[in-house]
């Protein structure tokens, strides 16, 4: 069994995949927050804690989950997986991260298939948010401080931050500063071509899919969805409810299970084909939601270091990390808005920035969770 590191392949020892195991089964059970805060903790646990590999090359990572469609955190967790120990780690890496939140979201949709209500959790959720910022903001620094090489990238970084605060969608972001930066390499090294580009295009082989009805609506979503999860039920609306497969009451619903469970929201598909046809359209539903992000990395990680090889790629990808650093930055203040609203997430959010930035070592799970906590004990006031 082989791995790559940073682009090298080696000899995985066997332990690699027993060490996958079991810390994306536990990132699985208590990653909170959305894709950003699930970043963040991968970064400590994968760069800072056990240096498996350093921020240059997970910011690379970044970059590239942020050019192709599916669940970014979820496609984080499979590309480590895939560097650490091959595809049998990328398959590891990605079912456990996901599994648990598929567990508990079809638990959940059982029960309300049953009884028809969601338990009531609105006080932990609202603790969990502020917590996730500092969370979030402790990753964004290291990345930012590699990512932001020079000038040039700097003003693309800001640029990329004020066009998100707008509004505009990530993807469009990403790929526009990818294409400045690399008309801006372009423009100051006129000798240099566009060799290199086909070459490593070429290698990507094509994707053949299911034609069954529920998986493929499903599988759809996850091969041309772009975005957070709020992305994700917004395409959902236009594909399920308006055609009238679903309710928007079980879709509200959906949302509601996606904020308080861990893992990707992404997982939030197995309540709603549970709720369209029970365990099997569950499963179905699933399993078509984050197959295209396995095969998209699968495909895709062996072009990163080729990428890197390349001049004018490299390029490109220094504007994507830019763009991608003011998207965490993005996420952080739009949680700021939603979120900051009272003394009690003040407080909450300034408890967790003590602890992140004060205590390093602590794991981020334990700050989400002890927001979590925080919140339910402040709403009681």
């Amino acid at each position: 069994m082989t791995a790559t590191t940073n682009g090298r392949t080696r000899k995985a020892p066997k332990n690699h995949l027993r060490q996958l195991f079991r810390l994306f089964l536990r990132l699985g059970l208590t990653a909170f927050g959305g894709p950003a805060a699930h970043i963040a903790m991968m970064q400590r646990e994968v760069v800072d804690k056990r240096r498996w590999m350093d921020h240059d090359h997970f910011l690379d990572l970044i970059g590239a989950t942020n050019l192709i469609p599916g669940p970014n955190s979820t496609e984080m967790a499979i590309h480590i997986g895939q560097e650490r120990a091959g595809w049998r780690g990328l398959l590891i890496a990605g079912a456990c991260f996901i599994g648990p939140a598929v567990v508990i979201t079809a638990i959940i949709a059982w029960g309300y298939r049953q009884y028809g209500s969601l338990p009531q959790v609105s006080a932990f959720i609202f603790g969990i948010k502020p917590a996730i910022i500092p969370v979030i903001l402790a990753a964004a620094l290291p990345l930012a401080k590699r990512a932001l090489k020079d000038a040039w990238l700097w003003a693309i970084a800001i640029a990329a931050l004020v066009i998100g605060l707008f509004g505009v969608n990530e993807i469009y972001v990403m790929f526009g500063a990818g294409a400045c930066t690399l008309l801006f390499f372009a423009a100051r090294n006129r000798d240099n071509t566009l060799q290199g580009f086909g070459p490593i295009l070429l290698q990507v082989p094509a994707i053949v899919v299911s034609n069954a009805r529920i998986f493929f609506a499903f599988l759809k979503v996850g091969a041309i969805l772009y975005g957070s999860g709020y992305v994700l039920f917004a395409f959902l609306d236009s594909e399920l409810v308006a055609k009238g497969l679903l309710s928007r009451k079980v879709l509200i619903d959906a949302i509601a299970v996606g904020q308080f469970t861990p893992g990707p929201v992404f997982s939030s598909v197995t309540f709603i084909g549970w709720q369209m046809g029970g365990w099997k359209s569950a499963a179905l539903a699933t399993l078509a939601i984050f197959l295209p992000s396995f095969l998209f990395v699968a495909l895709s990680h062996p072009l990163i270091p080729r990428m890197r090889k390349s001049k004018l790629f490299s390029a490109f990808l220094d504007g994507v990390n830019a763009a991608s650093v003011a998207i965490i930055l993005t996420v952080c203040i739009d949680f700021g808005r939603a979120t900051i609203t009272d003394w009690r997430a003040v407080a909450i959010a300034a408890a967790g920035a003590i602890v992140v930035f004060g205590f390093p070592k602590v794991n981020s799970a334990f700050v989400i969770l002890g927001g979590s906590v925080l919140g339910y004990l402040l709403q009681l006031l």
